[in-house]
């Protein structure tokens, strides 16, 4: 069978590929797209500010550049109930776990640290610091308003990314 070689089949052959090629890139780069505003894009978000508004007191707080901090991010805005626990902390159930990839087995909290308690799957907001625990990861750190979430609990918080 003769081979066409004529040029108006060569141009049709590389238009076409041009267009396949043009198809193909931009499905790739519309699989790196993100269904929700809300959710952090990339770690270049990263250290993250959040406010917590606690019964209409703002508290200003940022998150580290962590899995586990990535993706408490991507459940904000939040709403939770504070309760205190050991006088030292403020805790709340999430509505989900969070990852601990890449986190050290624990830390020893100072007064403003964010931090999750993995075991319980739990926000700790501490308002004094303790000793090392296991199973607790920082999540970020709050830079202003603190005296806020040193209040008699229940506190009702309200935490939503501040855009830059």
């Amino acid at each position: 069978m003769p081979l066409n070689t004529s040029r108006s089949t060569l141009r049709l052959s590389k238009q076409g590929s041009l267009h396949a090629l043009a198809l193909v890139l931009g499905v790739l780069m519309l699989g790196g797209c993100k269904a929700s505003a809300s959710e952090p894009r990339s770690s270049q978000e990263f250290p993250m500010k959040i406010r917590i508004d606690v019964d209409g007191h703002p508290v200003i707080a940022t998150l580290d550049d962590t899995a586990a901090a990535r993706d408490f991010a991507k459940l904000l805005p939040l709403s939770l109930t504070l309760t205190d626990y050991a006088r030292i902390e403020r805790i709340a159930d999430l509505p989900k776990k969070l990852s601990t990839q890449g986190a050290p087995a624990g830390i020893t909290p100072d007064a403003g640290d964010l931090t999750y308690y993995a075991p319980w799957g739990n926000l700790a907001i501490f308002v004094e610091g303790r000793d090392y625990a296991h199973g607790l990861v920082r999540l970020g750190r709050v830079e202003s308003g603190l005296p806020a979430l040193r209040r008699p609990t229940p506190l009702q918080a309200r935490i939503e990314r501040i855009d830059k």
